[in-house]
């Protein structure tokens, strides 16, 4: 068997226009929408640096600077704050940020899928495996999901989604897998299909955001025709990148928040607000409901 090579790198895709929150995202990033006053890509950011990533990629498109300046220090700001001795507020700016040198910003210029937004970020992973995390899914559970997936990748490589059960009716929002084991935490997949009805899905087993891929899925991106919706599919790739290698599903037991649809963003906040002080949120929403 050959040496396993060390998952160091991640590609996070946020150049996708977040059309579902206008007109609040006409000029905010919709990564920038904060869930418990923490933006969404920063808690994403703190899960792939939690498992283990050490340089991470983002690729970006028109009006993302936001993000940019986020993952930036902001001089005037610390500066301020610093004079008036707000200790825990100087802290929230910048203690969190990646070292210089770790993190990439790359231009999608148009957007054509995410696996076209992948494949932008070939140069910059080389022959390395990586992963893949998207800003829209917020999972909530003791341990990062993407550290649960590499934990067994560093022990077999290979390839690896995060996967779990959803409704048979919302199979056509999500790539779905074929496996011989359904029931098992860890499956072997068979193969994928992007958003299939519920009469020709293969189970109700769902892709979400989460991925550990080989660098062998960049010939087949560049060679992948436009799938569903016109755009170029990952799992398209990945389906035919099964003929050659393996590819296992991760089944998440979590809370998953879907945070690219507005309902699925206040859920999020509640959720997280709940974690901090339940009683004063259920106070609040009884004024409501």
């Amino acid at each position: 068997m050959s040496k396993i090579k060390k998952l160091r790198k991640a590609i996070f895709p946020v150049g996708g226009l977040g059309t579902r929150f206008l007109p609040a995202t006409k000029a905010l990033p919709k990564e920038m929408l904060p869930v418990n006053s923490k933006p969404l890509i920063q808690h994403i950011f703190e899960e792939a640096r939690a498992s283990g990533i050490e340089e991470f990629i983002f690729i970006t498109g028109r009006n993302k600077n936001a993000i940019n300046n986020h993952f930036d220090h902001s001089y005037e700001l610390q500066d301020i704050l610093g004079e008036k001795n707000k200790q825990l507020e100087l802290d929230l700016t910048s203690n969190w940020l990646p070292d210089a040198g770790s993190i990439a910003f790359v231009r999608q210029y148009e957007p054509l899928g995410l696996g076209h937004a992948i494949w932008c970020a070939r140069n910059f992973i080389g022959d390395e495996p990586f992963a893949v995390l998207l800003a829209d899914e917020l999972l909530l559970s003791a341990e990062p999901m993407l550290k649960k997936m590499k934990d067994i990748y560093d022990k077999n490589g290979g390839n690896y989604v995060g996967i779990m059960e959803v409704d048979k009716d919302q199979t056509s929002n999500y790539g779905i897998i074929d496996t011989a084991n359904k029931n098992e935490d860890l499956v072997k997949i068979t193969s994928m299909i992007e958003k299939p009805s519920k009469e020709t899905a293969p189970s109700n087993l769902a892709i979400i955001g989460r991925y550990i891929l080989q660098p062998e899925i960049f010939a087949l991106l560049e060679k992948a025709s436009p799938g569903v919706g016109g755009e170029i599919q990952i799992t398209d790739s990945m389906n035919k990148l099964l003929e050659t290698d393996n590819f296992h599903g991760v089944k998440f037991t979590g809370k998953r928040f879907d945070c690219g649809r507005p309902m699925g963003f206040l859920e999020a906040n509640i959720a997280y607000a709940a974690e901090n002080d339940a009683g004063e949120l259920k106070e609040m929403l009884k004024k409501y409901i």
